[in-house]
């Protein structure tokens, strides 16, 4: 009873290893997804020009269509970062 009670727990404590390394690794990519959105955005930034900023009567000019898009990009990133967060929290707690 005591080998199948230890070869219990050892399988416990590998899914849960396991787990949490999948989980790590899926936080990981959600913050470096969201760096890359961040610099998009900022290169979109950057490249605005003059004739973009005077050019304000026929709508929303493609600099600024593309910072919006990456920066929607950066909120989603992050928002998949702070929920696989959370997951982490509640699964240490359990």
């Amino acid at each position: 009873m005591h080998e199948s009670l230890c070869s219990h727990a050892a399988s416990v404590y590998a899914a849960t290893i396991m787990g949490n390394t999948a989980l790590i690794i899926l936080l990981v990519a959600a913050m470096l997804a969201t760096v890359y959105a961040l610099v998009r955005g900022i290169i979109a930034f950057l490249r605005t020009t003059e004739e973009d900023l005077k050019n304000m009567g026929d709508g929303p000019s493609e600099s600024s269509k593309k910072q919006n898009k990456a920066m929607m990009h950066r909120v989603m990133f992050q928002a998949v970062a702070i929920l696989i967060v959370v997951i982490m929290l509640f699964a240490a707690r359990g």
